[in-house]
């Protein structure tokens, strides 16, 4: 899953949501329930979060939502698996090739037809 974010210190968690398409209440859930989610917060408790924990939500979204992993599925592996992180950053420049690859072949099927 590619996030689409831009280049900032932190981000809102309205921004967060928005980027993983979820609601506000999951990413607080998942706060609670992973203990590598630490944002920001500030006097009002507006939560901020950081591109570490941008990293480590993208990890539990791909283990839970894509993966279908439990909370405490999720939870052990990410501390046993080291490799969580590896694995996505592949699979995003994956998706990625294969999208250029897909309009590649749209252009190419264009030629044809003309």
């Amino acid at each position: 899953m590619k996030i689409n974010l831009p280049d900032k210190l932190y981000y809102s968690i309205g921004e967060v949501a928005k980027a993983f398409d979820v609601n506000t209440s999951l990413i607080r859930y998942w706060e609670q329930e992973f203990p590598i989610i630490k944002p920001k917060k500030n006097r009002k408790g507006n939560r901020y979060f950081t591109p570490e924990d941008i990293k480590n939500l993208q990890m539990i979204y791909h283990l839970v939502k894509e993966k279908g992993y439990t909370l405490d599925g999720a939870r052990v592996a990410l501390t046993t698996n080291s490799k969580i992180s590896e694995t996505i950053t592949l699979i995003d420049r994956l998706e990625f090739v294969k999208a250029e690859l897909l309009k590649l072949k749209e252009s190419l099927g264009e030629k044809d037809s003309e």
